[in-house]
């Protein structure tokens, strides 16, 4: 005597869901493996050098653009020299190091300005991102 089922499986969701399972592992795979970017701030052309800075943990970054007329900008608000004094002074409140990130085409004079009023109000550590040769 031949028995027969009542219902018919479909055996074919088996395979859906592990490629449904592949997929979002390559998702998570690709998602970790991405580039972050480690540092806030605007985008400039940072210059090169073979000794380039780690992850900071407790820094603020100053960006300078390059041109005719440099802008700066502070926790991605523009400013102006004046406007930098007061916020350097909470920076310095919550101990945090100053990194500036300025493009190749800023003076060294509009650099060295930044720097120096960083160290006029109390910042212990400032230093200057490059981006390192390919």
């Amino acid at each position: 005597m031949k028995l027969s089922r009542t219902t018919n499986y479909n055996f074919g969701w088996l395979l859906l869901i592990g490629l449904v399972d592949v997929a979002f592992l390559l998702v998570f795979f690709l998602l970790l493996s991405s580039n972050f970017i480690l540092q806030q701030g605007i985008s400039v052309s940072m210059p090169f050098s073979r000794f380039t800075l780690g992850p900071q943990t407790s820094r603020q970054i100053i960006s300078i653009t390059g041109g005719a007329v440099p802008a700066i900008y502070f926790q991605d608000q523009r400013v102006t020299m004046e406007q930098l004094g007061p916020l350097l002074d909470g920076a310095k409140r919550r101990d945090e190091s100053i990194i500036i990130k300025a493009d190749r085409s800023t003076s060294y004079e509009t650099v060295a300005e930044v720097a120096n009023a960083a160290l006029e109000h109390g910042i212990t550590s400032v230093a200057l991102a490059a981006t390192p040769p390919q």
